[in-house]
């Protein structure tokens, strides 16, 4: 099991606040721009941000039973902001690797420490 959900909900509400800012420009992490599926408003959720072959993966700590999630998979797209750069994604694909083979070393030692084993792959859409 990922991260437990009361640390999500207090994520949320606080450090999601605080470490937006930062998110999108330290290596490593981004913030997902997504819409919601019910109130069609506009969310920034930070997160883990990997590339693998021509994709970004996103480490899923806390599952991919959150809302986020749920909302980028319904929509097809988002928009990952990271270095600077405002990439638009589609197609997103979930999937789940217990060895998180794909992750540097310590990334990969504390995700399988808290048992984080989903990912969430999209594709860069080209620009234009």
């Amino acid at each position: 099991m990922p991260l437990p959900r009361t640390l999500a909900r207090f994520d949320k509400i606080v450090t999601n606040r605080v470490t937006t800012p930062f998110a999108q420009l330290l290596p490593g992490t981004a913030v997902v721009e997504h819409r919601g599926r019910r109130s069609g408003r506009v969310f920034r959720t930070p997160v883990l941000l990997f590339t693998v072959g021509d994709d970004l993966r996103i480490a899923l700590t806390y599952g991919a039973d959150t809302d986020w999630v749920r909302n980028v998979c319904a929509a097809g797209e988002a928009v990952v902001h990271t270095r600077g750069r405002a990439i638009p994604v589609r197609d997103p694909r979930l999937g789940t690797d217990p060895q998180a083979s794909w992750a540097p070393l310590p990334v990969r030692v504390a995700l399988q420490a808290i048992g984080a084993h989903g990912y969430l792959d999209c594709t860069p859409q080209p620009h234009r």
